[in-house]
């Protein structure tokens, strides 16, 4: 068996795999990066509407092009690349990993590796998440399914469709469905508010005329050999009105109902996962309860920007650099982080005396001013004061190392988002 070896084994080749493997292979790291697909990029390959990058490169970029400035850094600083290739099982040998992988070019191997990074994305859900009624005939798919055959397949999906969910690859679908010549009946959202992100409403939908049903449920499927028909119902308190059902006719359902973290092995490994994200648990250098083994991007939680996404990998990568050189020398304490009231989950976990931290979190209802509220044992620490607040957009809280408490008397920390009227 052909074996390998590296400092860094990078598991996916998408925004979060690239940005970790750029940065760790800038600051001196050999690393190598794994992925599946025939080339790297990930799922912004088949993105090919613009929007990205304006964070980052101050740029409007389509998905191609922002994977195509990564892929490019990562040729220039030589990472060493494995494509079409799946890792099947990873061991944990002290301060070595040993990933078990099938390659097209290679067949079965070992890659060793000193660290490790999982950056293996996320996977939406499907049909058999939701328990929707009715019968099983074709013209049901994911949003990201009917964009791939729509973007790089060349296929058109349907020609009159209803998508269920308000997800931000859904919404995006809608335009798309559109404009290649399918006529796209409706949005059906269960919650009371959107599940994408402002931007893509008013772009996606608003734009495009398109009707999008806050508090409705599309109760059943028919159709013989391709869809017919959908049933949609409003609800009230969660609870479907039958007496204000209507029929929308349609051959093609889009399902754009939540994204979930790609953890499967994770778990395999022993990597201990969150409830309130689907991801790895992990601390203020985003490594998980495994000594060397780090997590970033969408398997760690799911994110809406890919801006984001490189951002948070690029910490990684230096996180994973600081580890391999170290060298067993001592860290100061981590102490832990919670997510208070109106907030679904704070990232990382802890966080560590004398450093800098950024925090990612996400609410969990939407808010017109408010204000975030960093605190320990009663005490203020941080305030900041946020105009608009949505669970579909990632909150991120720079704070400065002197703002955190010293570890004497109190260690931990809990953030809130609070409404404005309410602080103080």
């Amino acid at each position: 068996m052909f074996e390998t070896g590296c400092d860094v084994a990078v598991i996916g080749g998408g925004a979060a795999g690239l940005a970790a493997a750029n940065e760790a292979a800038r600051l001196g790291a050999k690393v190598m990066v794994i992925d599946r697909e025939a080339c790297l990029g990930g799922i912004l390959q088949q993105c090919i509407h613009t929007g990205f990058g304006l964070t980052r490169f101050r740029e409007e970029l389509s998905g191609p092009e922002y994977a195509g400035r990564d892929i490019a850094l990562a040729r220039s600083r030589q990472i060493n690349v494995l494509l079409e290739s799946t890792v099947l099982d990873a061991e944990n040998v002290g301060k070595r990993k040993t990933l078990l992988v099938c390659s097209r070019s290679h067949g079965a191997m070992k890659v060793h590796a000193h660290a490790l990074v999982l950056a293996m994305g996320c996977r939406e859900r499907n049909r058999g998440n939701l328990g929707i009624a009715g019968s099983r005939p074709a013209g049901v798919m994911t949003a990201g399914l009917a964009q791939r055959l729509a973007n790089l397949e060349g296929c058109l999906p349907g020609r009159r469709t209803v998508i269920i969910g308000s997800g931000d690859i859904g919404l995006i679908m809608a335009r798309r469905m559109t404009w290649i010549g399918a006529k796209v009946l409706a949005v059906v959202e269960i919650m009371p508010y959107p599940s994408g992100i402002a931007r893509n409403i008013a772009q996606c939908l608003d734009d495009y005329k398109i009707p999008l049903f806050l508090s409705h449920a599309v109760t059943a499927i028919h159709g013989r050999n391709r869809v017919e028909s959908v049933v949609v119902s409003p609800l009230i308190n969660g609870i479907a009105d039958t007496s204000k059902t209507f029929t929308l006719e349609c051959d093609t359902v889009l399902l754009s109902v939540g994204l979930i973290p790609e953890n499967e092995l994770s778990k395999k490994i022993g990597v201990k996962l969150s409830l309130s994200t689907g991801g790895p648990q992990v601390d203020s250098s985003y490594m998980t309860n495994i000594p060397g083994i780090f997590a970033c991007g969408n398997v760690l939680h799911v994110h809406d920007l890919v801006d984001n996404v490189s951002l948070e990998s690029t910490l990684c990568g230096v996180a994973v650099y600081n580890y391999l050189n170290r060298d067993g020398a001592f860290l100061p304490k981590e102490f832990p982080v919670s997510a208070g009231v109106n907030l679904k989950y704070v990232l990382p976990s802890t966080y560590r005396l004398g450093a800098a931290q950024r925090f990612s979190m996400r609410a969990l209802a939407p808010f017109d001013d408010a204000e975030l509220l960093i605190s320990s044992g009663g005490s203020e620490l941080i305030r900041k004061h946020l105009r608009f607040v949505r669970p579909s957009e990632m909150l991120t809280l720079d704070v400065p190392a002197d703002k955190l408490p010293l570890g004497n008397d109190i260690s931990s920390i809990e953030v809130s988002l609070i409404k404005k009227e309410s602080a103080g």
